[in-house]
């Protein structure tokens, strides 16, 4: 027999520390090697770890929820006879292999599988932590969900319909309330521990403290705009203002490439990039992620809005590598049709800018002499004004503006 201590992997990006979010093993359990043994979450995304061994697991080094230093010990197993122990299906990828290959862990032919027919990997469905969690925390079996993802993998949508067919009558959903709820609602006090990425997003949120902020609102006439999507949406192709508003961006930036920069307030030095990676702040269950359109630059309108959707799709499932999650320079944030007249965004540190992007209203304006119904929306930007002056971001803003309300522009050669 020998003891192998497996410690807490460097996830790169800078990470020192990450929270051990979700155990997948108990002591006295039997592994295979590539067994998932825990899931890690870090500022960026979730990562499953897999066993590099098979034996029996001999101790865990934390709690769920714990924060752990990366090469701080995670867990022991004792090597020897466990090594032996029957294979059930083949051994799964972590998710963020998984979606680096582009594709979803694959059951063995004949291992076991859910009673809708979803293949099970390691005994237990292909699922992300995330959508694990938030299952368990509605009190589902996943062993009873069918996956629409690649594979059979359970998706959040998988976890939406799943908890639509099986909604309680309101008399059972009365009688269902939970402890802490009814005691909330008589007054008492529940207690939530942050964790997970709501802790990471507590801690990230710390941090930008540090930025000097200052945000700059301005309308803008998107008529034009409004007109070229009802065209685009006659011919079947439907497409949110996201991606007008990503183009334009990383057209402005090519004039004010102070905007497309990190600023390392430690080294006292600022970074210009001249790819425009642009952060897509996207609302998950877990909640809020920001997933990178890389090389935002270099891509025509469809093939820009495919890819918010895809990197946006990735965070919500929680398939989304650690690759995808890091490198963006500027970021755009959205909050659709709840955007409200105006927002004062946080930047994604260490970025130096943050466009926001407010709801589409029609409001009464004075154009050629007379007031005419015009399709008008707000972008409301934050700047750090350690790196950036407000001339600077007035300037830039006005060119994202002026682009978006004569969309022609923004396919014209720069």
């Amino acid at each position: 027999m020998a003891e192998r201590i497996i410690k807490l992997p460097d996830v790169g990006e800078g990470v020192a520390e990450a929270e051990v979010s979700e155990w997948h093993v108990a002591v006295g359990d039997a592994v295979r090697e590539d067994q998932v043994l825990a899931a890690i979450t870090t500022d960026k995304v979730t990562v499953e770890i897999p066993s590099p061994v098979a034996g029996t697991v001999m101790a865990l080094g934390a709690t769920a929820g714990t924060i752990l230093a990366v090469g701080a010990e995670l867990l022991r197993i004792e090597v020897g006879d466990a090594a032996q122990a029957p294979a059930v299906a083949e051994p799964a990828q972590t998710s963020a292999t998984a979606a680096a290959e582009g594709e979803a862990p694959v059951a063995k032919i004949g291992a076991p599988v859910t009673k809708t027919g979803a293949p099970v990997v390691d005994d237990k469905p292909m699922a992300s932590p995330a959508v694990r969690r938030r299952a368990m925390e509605a009190g589902l079996d996943l062993r009873h969900v069918e996956g629409s993802g690649p594979g059979g993998r359970i998706r959040h949508l998988d976890v939406d319909r799943a908890l639509q067919h099986a909604a309680p009558s309101p008399a059972e959903s009365r009688a269902a309330v939970p402890a802490p709820a009814r005691l909330e609602q008589a007054g008492g006090v529940q207690e939530i521990r942050l964790s997970g990425v709501r802790r990471a997003i507590a801690t990230r949120m710390e941090a930008t403290r540090r930025i000097t902020h200052f945000s700059y609102i301005e309308e803008v006439d998107v008529t034009a705009l409004e007109e070229l999507r009802a065209a685009l949406r006659g011919q079947g192709r439907k497409l949110s203002v996201l991606p007008f508003i990503a183009l334009a961006t990383a057209r402005a930036v090519a004039a004010f490439p102070q905007m497309n920069a990190l600023f390392d307030d430690e080294a006292g030095l600022i970074r210009r990039h001249a790819a425009v990676h642009l952060g897509i702040a996207t609302q998950t269950p877990a909640g809020l992620t920001v997933p990178v359109l890389r090389n935002a630059g270099t891509l025509d309108l469809f093939a820009c809005a495919a890819g918010i959707a895809a990197v946006s799709a990735a965070a919500r499932d929680g398939t989304a590598t650690r690759e995808a999650m890091a490198g963006s320079t500027i970021t755009i944030t959205s909050l659709g049709a709840l955007g409200g007249l105006a927002t004062t965004p946080v930047i994604n540190r260490p970025e130096v800018a943050i466009i926001g992007v407010n709801k589409v209203v029609t409001r009464p304006m004075w154009r050629d002499g007379g007031v005419v119904p015009r399709q008008m929306m707000n972008l409301s930007s934050s700047f750090d004004h350690r790196v950036v002056d407000g001339v600077e971001a007035a300037e830039f803003v006005q060119r994202i503006k002026a682009l978006l309300e004569v969309p022609a522009l923004i396919f014209l050669p720069a």
